[in-house]
């Protein structure tokens, strides 16, 4: 046996669709803003109004090469960091077998 709730629900689901729907249309077209007829629709934004994208470009490779030079820096530096160590490692044995003999 069916329940009656169902049979009851299905009118007021399609009433409540049929009242919905067109609110969302009237409140889409309240929210858009009108296109003026001054304003044509697809006309590029002037430059003076746009970033400078070579301005931004320019600051980002800067930053870029920035961080190359910091990292080139570390590498030379840990380079001969490491060269020191191997040459007094190397002298350091040397030494010790000359004393040996």
């Amino acid at each position: 046996r069916e329940s009656p709730i169902p049979k009851m629900l299905a009118p007021c689901l399609l009433r409540r669709a049929v009242l919905t729907v067109p609110l969302v249309f009237v409140v889409a077209l309240l929210v858009t803003e009108p296109v003026r007829a001054d304003q044509e629709a697809g006309t590029a934004i002037p430059a003076e109004s746009r970033p400078c994208v070579d301005c931004h470009a320019f600051e980002f490779m800067q930053r870029a090469l920035q961080d190359l030079k910091k990292t080139a820096y570390n590498l030379d530096t840990r380079t001969e960091t490491l060269l020191l160590q191997v040459e007094k490692r190397n002298l350091c044995d040397c030494v010790a077998a000359n004393l040996l003999n």
